[in-house]
């Protein structure tokens, strides 16, 4: 079965959304004085797109849907090759980010066990420094404590922001660990947040949940959509750039 190839309309900026089989690869249109239509994708998973200026767009589109598999092949190759973080070890010396700054881990030994933020650092104690499982563990839990204090927190906050939605009831919010999505929500007006969110800056935070606020009401990625974001959260192209721009793993 062939892949289903679309392209959406309506991004910030006069962007584009190409989609083939289960990837969104977002991208802009470049008018230029040129004789011919270029398609590149860079290995920074950046999609190109130079039109000569006498192209018309339903004709550039054309050739992109035209070209989608190529196009797909070609950023799934390259992402393969992103650079990944290191297994973390859970030792001292480790660097570990809340709220989008660093810390360092620091194990020492201590009869009870426990895990608390001081200074520049995440202090573990536990009664053996060499069981890495145990600090594991006890740095999830922190990090699971403080993400549901604060997502509940920054939720109530940007629900106060999006009255404009007039949403019939606060969404049930739920914390979990996920591995290619910051947020999603539900048409029954449920929002999961990944864990790894507590690790970005609040302003970040704030722009997932009000991203997710904003898809209870309209579920799918159109103009509306994003008039409705930007009026709720005019910076929000900023904020969405930040939590893109590097591993907050």
């Amino acid at each position: 079965m062939s892949a289903v190839t679309a392209i959406e309309n309506g991004l910030p900026g006069g962007g584009y959304l190409l989609k083939y089989d289960r990837l969104h690869i977002p991208f802009k249109i470049e008018f230029q004085p040129r004789s011919q239509l270029t398609i590149h994708v860079h290995p920074e998973m950046r999609l190109e797109v130079l039109a000569p200026e006498h192209r018309s767009r339903d004709a550039v589109l054309k050739r992109i849907e035209a070209k989608s598999a190529w196009i797909a092949k070609q950023w799934r190759y390259f992402e393969r090759y992103q650079p990944t973080q290191p297994t973390r070890e859970y030792i001292s010396g480790e660097t570990h980010r809340y709220l989008g700054r660093q810390y360092r881990l620091k194990v020492t030994q201590s009869s009870a066990h426990s895990a608390k933020l001081s200074g520049k650092f995440l202090h573990v104690g536990q009664p053996d420094t060499s069981d890495h499982d145990a600090t594991k563990t006890l740095v999830t839990a922190w990090y699971r404590e403080h993400a549901d204090a604060t997502f509940a927190r920054r939720l109530g906050l940007c629900l106060l922001k999006c009255k404009s939605l007039k949403l019939k009831s606060p969404p049930k919010l739920s914390v979990r660990k996920m591995t290619r999505r910051w947020g999603s929500c539900t048409k029954g007006g449920n929002i999961t947040l990944n864990l790894d969110l507590i690790r970005v800056p609040i302003h970040c935070i704030d722009y997932v949940i009000i991203h997710e606020l904003c898809h209870l009401r309209i579920h799918d990625h159109s103009p509306k959509f994003y008039r409705s974001l930007t009026r709720i959260l005019p910076d929000w192209e900023i904020r969405k750039v930040r939590l893109e721009s590097q591993d907050w793993s």
